[in-house]
């Protein structure tokens, strides 16, 4: 007995002992080739990068002049040195790319090749390259070499047709010019790239570039540094472009990389040593005779046997109490558990004091939610928008409905959500910060200062809402109904790239299901009139909210405005229309421009607001539509010179006091009703 339970007390720690002297061996030096894109295997997509007939495509192929960021990134991290050794990689990579444009007058940004601590490179498009974050320029680290295509003078640019190296910055440890070499990065024409690293006694980063498959022997670009302290163990490599208000095509065709001057290093943990005298062996046993002897070994026997099993089953009964309990404790936190993992979780404190503890100077906006604060977090060095809920069992439930709703979604025309809190009280929700605030703000307050919204960033804006509605109807697991698509609802980034946000009143459904009667919920003005009279939120309904922000986008007019000469007030829908009938579309689009835009632009968002704000749902196009028709991949709708109209009961199945309205002060909920229910 006493053999057998000495024996089953060392065999335990025994099995992690054998395991923990296996050698460990680090990877070796790293190679990959892609003569072609014939698959996205080891590869991942991000941003409005493609695959298509073979290349990558980094920004999107419009003929529209639009602002994107793509990023294509190889699966695997590449090993770059030791963690206790001194061997840092010297590396390698050739790539073949080419630079159009569909429209020569427009041209910008630019692509870079990157080396990166993280596999989810994707920053702002524009100038940024696709690098880094527009409001968080310390977010992304890497290592770049950008072949820049617009001189941007925040960064240093030296010219509109560069190389560089960038680390951990837009503004270029050193550049090159590369018409220096002949070559012409806009030209279209295919150019082939080798990016050498040498990491010896002279430590020296160079570029070549090259219109044949031939190396150069001389170099465009010469960086002697020392980059150990980049390449530090493993690292993500991939290619990034942008463009900002352009039609600058950026395509990869091939791409090879490899690493070299690592060896395999191979370690064994110290061996286990045991000596003869540390494991104490009890003396050979005289076996009984008879029957006492045969007993007491079956006793010696099933003690030995039955022990183990007792600790076993002792073990898994204290498992299960522990995991019991430690649930338990998880169900008492009873909101937390109702909230969704994948967002941070800030603390009150820290939100209190980002935002001075919600100072009324620290407000930037009122939504359905409650009230946004911006908030500045002095240990992240960042900016982000903190919605503080209404203090009511309603603030809950929406704060509850945007977490759960948003925190599933991924798409560039969206809010990004950043964490969340839930004490004191308070129901707080934390997004990224948006510099150019809302599209109402800077459609109406800044154009009244003389500062009217450029016709390119109207376009675009247009473009990307139809992009993340499309999303949100078609494209995702469940159905996404926004329910309150308005212009105070739609943030503006750095470069003006409209992201929609405020899912408090969204809702969830499957695509097969039909869409559920509800209170009405949204803002006067940008509501369908089936759902003013039925209360059912449909992708239609959102359908609609959209064509009201496209003829203010084009007009620069609220939805219920006064006339320009009198006092009446005015359905923004209904004016458009009129003008339409007369053959005077044009004459709708807003005057602050001084006819700086596109009259075929122009026409062709005015029909498609039209089309989208008819009072007949049936004849609304879906969002897919919308979006490829204002990126020319569809012909447009034909519009009705008069607006339809729609006779619905004399009595709404709806009161007042049922809808949910942030009307303009000073104007009269039942006057606007009236002029919307026409």
């Amino acid at each position: 007995m006493k053999l057998s339970l000495s024996l089953f007390f060392i065999s335990l720690p025994f099995f992690p002992l054998v395991s923990s002297q296996q050698p460990q061996i680090a990877n070796e030096n790293t190679s990959f080739t892609f003569p072609s894109f014939t698959s996205l295997r080891n590869l991942t997509l991000l941003g409005d990068s493609y695959l298509r007939d073979g290349v990558i495509g980094l920004t999107k192929q419009v003929g529209v002049p639009s602002s994107s960021s793509g990023s294509i990134v190889f699966n695997n991290p590449i090993q770059f040195s030791h963690r206790d050794s001194n061997l840092t990689a010297s590396f390698s990579t050739c790539f073949s790319f080419s630079v159009n444009n569909l429209n020569p007058a427009s041209f910008g940004d630019g692509l870079a090749f990157f080396i990166s601590p993280d596999n989810q490179t994707l920053g702002s498009p524009g100038g940024y390259l696709g690098l880094v974050n527009a409001t968080q320029f310390t977010k992304n680290k890497f290592l770049a070499v950008e072949f820049d295509t617009r001189q941007d003078l925040h960064f240093d640019d030296p010219n509109e047709n560069h190389v560089g190296l960038d680390i951990d910055s837009l503004t270029s440890v050193k550049t090159a010019d590369v018409l220096t070499v002949g070559i012409d990065l806009k030209s279209g024409n295919l150019i082939t790239a080798w990016i050498d690293y040498k990491h010896g006694e002279k430590k020296v980063l160079e570029v070549f570039l090259s219109y044949s498959s031939s190396k150069p022997v001389i170099p465009v670009l010469v960086v002697e540094i020392d980059l150990s302290d980049y390449l530090r163990e493993f690292r993500y490599v991939g290619f990034s472009a942008s463009t900002e208000g352009s039609t600058e095509i950026h395509l990869l065709e091939s791409w090879s990389f490899s690493t070299f001057g690592l060896k395999a290093v191979r370690s064994r943990l110290p061996p286990h040593n045991v000596s003869d005298n540390s494991v104490v062996i009890s003396p050979p046993m005289i076996p009984a005779s008879g029957k006492d002897g045969d007993h007491h070994k079956r006793i010696g026997w099933g003690l030995g046997i039955a022990g183990p099993a007792f600790f076993c089953v002792f073990l898994g009964l204290f498992g299960y109490i522990s995991v019991k309990k430690w649930k338990g404790m998880r169900m008492d936190k009873s909101l937390k558990a109702e909230l969704v993992t994948g967002p941070r979780q800030f603390s009150y404190k820290e939100l209190k004091l980002a935002t001075k503890g919600f100072h009324a100077s620290k407000i930037v906006g009122h939504g359905a939610f409650g009230t946004v604060y911006k908030a500045f977090f002095m240990s992240l060095g960042t900016m982000s928008a903190v919605k503080r809920s209404k203090h009511s069992h309603e603030g809950k439930t929406e704060f509850l409905a945007e977490l759960s709703i948003i925190a599933c979604l991924r798409h560039k025309n969206l809010v990004q959500l950043q964490g969340w809190c839930a004490e004191k009280g308070e129901l707080l929700l934390v997004y990224e910060f948006m510099p150019n605030g809302s599209l109402d703000n800077v459609l109406y307050q800044e154009s009244e200062q003389g500062f009217p919204l450029k016709w390119l960033y109207r376009y675009n804006i247009a473009v990307g809402l139809a992009s993340v509605l499309t999303y949100l109807h078609q494209e995702c697991e469940q159905q996404v109904i926004h329910r309150d698509i308005k212009t105070s609802n739609i943030m503006l980034d750095a470069n003006f790239n409209a992201r929609l946000g405020d899912f408090g009143l969204a809702r969830l459904m499957d695509h097969d299901k039909s869409p559920v009667s509800t209170l009405t919920a949204g803002t006067m003005g940008y509501l369908a009139p089936e759902y003013l009279q039925y209360g059912k939120a449909t992708e239609k309904t959102d359908v609609f909210s959209y064509g009201v922000v496209i003829l203010e986008l084009a007009c620069g007019r609220r939805p219920i405005d006064k006339e320009i000469e009198g006092q009446r007030m005015v359905n923004l829908v209904d004016w458009v229309w009129g003008l339409h009938s007369l053959g005077r579309l044009v004459e709708a689009v807003d005057r602050r421009l001084n006819d700086e835009f596109s009259v075929e632009e122009a026409k062709m968002l005015l029909l498609v607001g039209l089309s989208c704000a008819n009072p007949d749902s049936s004849e609304r196009p879906t969002m897919r539509r919308v979006f490829q028709i204002l990126n020319g991949e569809a012909e447009p709708m034909v519009v009705p010179k008069m607006k339809p109209t729609l006779s619905f009961s004399n009595h709404l199945l709806l009161s007042l006091e049922d809808i949910v309205s942030d009307c303009e002060e000073g104007q009269s909920p039942e006057h606007i009703f009236e002029i919307n229910a026409v």
